[in-house]
């Protein structure tokens, strides 16, 4: 029986909303009915007044349960907490309309007397609870099913939740984490020398699995965990963060004692059987012992990532001005969601241009972030951490439906439209209901599919994209192929992969300009893409030399600042009405007229 099932079936039995709801949970906690239905009495009715409906506060004695602290200390655990708790308050009260108080939800007082009768005589609580329970329940189920994924990234404890296998391999692993981070705040306050945190990953880790299969790569991990064992010793720690991401954390007097420690590390890790392994490394030294451990391993992060795009040295010490890619990384996770809400997240359209037909075939929707406050946020800079949290689908379903707005108002004006392309982002390959998402859009807006394209990055996992555009495509999506060239892979995914359109990216056209070789690469493009029956487009066009080039092998359709920088979607709306009345001229013409 399912929590929804037992939950209507002790409501049923008239225990109230919050014994039910607990009530359905006991049995995860080890908890029988009789304790279960004790511990909730005092909850039912807004706890007698009305208040705060008891399917919140059952909902919260579950999460408290599952996830809650005992240790005043565990600040980690507390903030998480907190953050799950804040998070199912939220999707409650959206889901509820707004409503939160169970006289709200009834309709009616639970505390007044006379309104309680009629709540009995009209059977309000059959016919209003079950809602409010099943909408808990299905929130509840969402958040604990993403705790165990949570769990991996974080030093929360697992003991008191029911064994299984895979509950008990993400237990060791989060074990493993947690004696770490203690041994090191142990070491951290106990040590009288100097402190540093190394973090390094070993770089194009994903190729290596790719290139020698997932076996290969575990046995990779095993080996630099065994290398770690031999090279640690006493009050030097390591742990497996993830994937291929390791920490040391150990002692040291000066900085080139540190430098030849990890010179030393290098050296035992770099060599694997054929395949020789290029590592990343930041290093934090510790100034303040009082500072959070997550936050020394923040900026070790933030170090060992400036380091994976450092072509002169692999090593980078943590610089205090890193500070400020941490705070912008809170200022957006802190405000991602009230920019979606408030509307803060804009649509701006790069046109696409024909060389030949001198007007605009397309555009590409693009996003901007302008907030009250900090004004124009742009994408450089809160992508990458919408990419990482996970947000950057809710994003991307933004500017879906903005693009097929867009397109209904272009249609009810009277105006020709062209194509607008969307980007679907790396979280999409996964997810099934992306598709879905898409088809209900233009359905609702009435748009054919042929007007909303769609572009998927060439440095997206091959299966993933193979797999994914292979079920576009049999939905009648034309498909584009972003940033073709800027990765390892392209032809591969060419071979696997029904794209209709390749977008060539924009460091061909720097190639081209300077060298003889890059412009003969451009042309046997062009020519692969003419046998190959693709459409072809050039990002990043900037000069009149450039276009002149393109057109003399062949290249009709770009897009870039030439043409047109991005531009808000009412700009790009008169762009279209002028050209559908013939006066339209390229922004570049316009630009040289005025000179």
């Amino acid at each position: 029986m399912t929590h929804k099932e037992k939950a209507q079936q002790l409501l049923h039995q008239q225990y109230h909303c919050s014994q039910a709801l607990f009530g359905a949970f006991a049995d995860d906690f080890g908890l029988d009915l009789k304790t279960a239905f004790k511990i909730s009495t005092c909850f039912g009715g807004g706890m007698r007044q009305g208040g705060t409906c008891g399917c919140i506060t059952a909902s919260l004695l579950v999460l408290g349960m599952a996830l809650g602290f005992y240790d005043a200390q565990d600040k980690e655990r507390e903030v998480y907490g907190n953050r799950k708790t804040d998070e199912f308050i939220k999707a409650f009260t959206e889901r509820m309309g707004g409503a939160v108080y169970c006289r709200d939800i009834l309709g009616k007082d639970i505390s007044k007397p006379e309104e309680m009768a009629l709540i009995r005589k009209e059977g309000l609580i059959l016919q209003k609870c079950p809602k409010a329970i099943s909408i808990s329940i299905e929130i509840l189920e969402k958040i604990l099913s993403e705790y165990f994924k949570d769990m991996k990234e974080s030093n929360l404890d697992l003991t008191d939740i029911p064994e299984n296998d895979e509950m008990q391999t993400i237990l060791k692993g989060i074990n493993k984490l947690r004696r770490f981070r203690r041994n090191v705040n142990n070491l951290i306050f106990s040590s009288s020398r100097e402190i540093g945190f190394i973090q390094f990953d070993i770089r194009k880790f994903k190729i290596v699995n790719d290139l020698y299969g997932e076996k290969f790569g575990d046995e990779i991990l095993d080996f630099v965990i065994h290398q770690l064992k031999e090279c640690c010793h006493g009050d030097q720690f390591f742990v497996n963060l993830r994937s291929d991401v390791f920490m040391v954390v150990t002692e040291y007097d000066e900085e080139e004692e540190l430098v030849e420690f990890i010179r030393r590390l290098d050296a035992q890790i770099s060599s694997f059987k054929s395949v020789k392994l290029q590592m990343s490394y930041g290093v934090y030294t510790v100034e303040d012992k009082e500072m959070e451990q997550r936050q020394m391993e923040d900026r070790a992060a933030m170090a060992r990532k400036a380091a994976k795009n450092n072509v002169l040295t692999n090593i980078v010490f943590y610089r205090e001005q890193f500070k400020d890619t941490l705070y912008n990384r809170k200022f957006i996770e802190e405000n991602m969601q009230a920019a979606v809400v408030e509307r803060q997240f804009l649509m701006y359209l790069q046109p696409k241009y024909s060389i030949a037909k001198n007007e605009i075939i397309g555009a590409e929707a693009l996003v901007r972030w302008k907030h009250p406050e900090r004004g124009m946020i742009f994408p450089d800079q809160f992508i990458p951490v919408i990419e990482e949290n996970g947000f950057v689908r809710k994003v991307d379903y933004y500017i879906w439906e903005e693009a097929c707005r867009f397109l209904k108002k272009c249609e009810e004006a009277g105006i020709r439209s062209c194509p607008v392309s969307v980007n679907v982002s790396r979280v999409h390959l996964r997810d099934d209901a992306c598709i879905q998402v898409l088809s209900d859009l233009l359905k609702h807006y009435r748009v054919p599919k042929e007007l909303l394209e769609l572009e998927i990055t060439e440095s997206a996992d091959n299966q993933q994209v193979s797999r994914k555009a292979l079920q576009l495509k049999e939905e009648g999506f034309t498909l584009l192929m972003d940033d073709f060239g800027s990765g390892y892979s392209s032809l591969n995914i060419l071979l696997e992969t029904p794209f209709d359109v390749i977008k060539l990216d924009k460091k061909f056209m720097e190639n081209m300009m300077v060298s003889d070789k890059g412009k003969l690469i451009l042309e046997q493009v062009v020519t692969m893409a003419d046998k190959l029956d693709l459409g072809l487009l050039v990002e990043g066009v900037e000069t009149k030399e450039q276009t002149e080039l393109l057109q003399s092998i062949g290249c009709d359709q770009v897009q870039g600042y030439y043409y047109a920088k991005p531009m808000p979607e009412e700009e790009f709306f008169a762009l279209l009405r002028k050209q559908q009345a013939g006066g339209f001229h390229p922004v570049w013409e316009e630009r040289i007229s005025r000179q």
